[in-house]
C-alpha cells in the first residue's frame, strides 16, 4: 500500500481518537459509541492492508 494511504490512515485515526476522548469528557454516550466504531473501523481497514498501528483491546471490539 502507498505510504499516501498509510499516512492517510494514521491521520483519519488520530482525529477519530481525539473526537472519541472529546465525547467522552463531554458525557456523550452516544459519541462514545459512534467513535469507538468508527476507530474500530479503521483498525480492521489498516489490518486488512497490513498496516499495524498501535491500539488497546477495547479500539479493536469497538466496546466501551
Amino acid at each position: 500500500m502507498t505510504a499516501m494511504f498509510d499516512e492517510e490512515l494514521r491521520e483519519q485515526l488520530a482525529h477519530a481518537r481525539e473526537e472519541l476522548a472529546a465525547a467522552r469528557a463531554a458525557g456523550d454516550a452516544d459519541g462514545v459509541q459512534a467513535y469507538l466504531g468508527r476507530v474500530a473501523s479503521l483498525l480492521r481497514l489498516a489490518s486488512r492492508h497490513r498496516i499495524e498501528l498501535p491500539h488497546t483491546a477495547e479500539e479493536e471490539q469497538g466496546e466501551s
